[in-house]
């Protein structure tokens, strides 16, 4: 099991350098969720739900979640799927934030 959602996101003030290569695999591997690495840039993933409503429950949990962590991710909500992308924005590139936030959405599909 990942140690990552035991862990809580760290505000970026910028200033230090983008997570690359060999890092960025080695804290992706500890992700169960089959997240996609995009360009060394940001994590994604789509989860598919039955419904709208289903979604849009999901939608607001990872919305609460965020706000929780001071983290947050672009969301794209559809019918029965919801986008979630994310990067840290002020380094443009991905910090260990982002994995722990990652791990933290998955962790709202086991836990509900």
């Amino acid at each position: 099991m990942s140690e990552l959602k035991q862990k809580h996101c760290v505000p970026c003030k910028g200033g230090v350098p983008p997570i690359k290569g060999e890092a960025l695999q080695t804290l992706q591997d500890e992700l169960s969720g089959n997240w996609d690495l995009i360009d060394e840039h940001h994590l994604q993933k789509e989860f598919r739900f039955n419904s709208y409503r289903e979604a849009l429950t999901f939608t607001n949990r990872v919305g609460e979640l965020a706000e929780s962590e001071g983290h947050h991710p672009d969301i794209h909500l559809a019918w029965g799927k919801v986008g979630i992308e994310t990067w840290t924005h002020k380094i443009d590139g991905l910090s260990e934030s982002d994995f722990i936030l990652a791990a933290k959405i998955d962790d709202l599909l086991t836990s509900s």
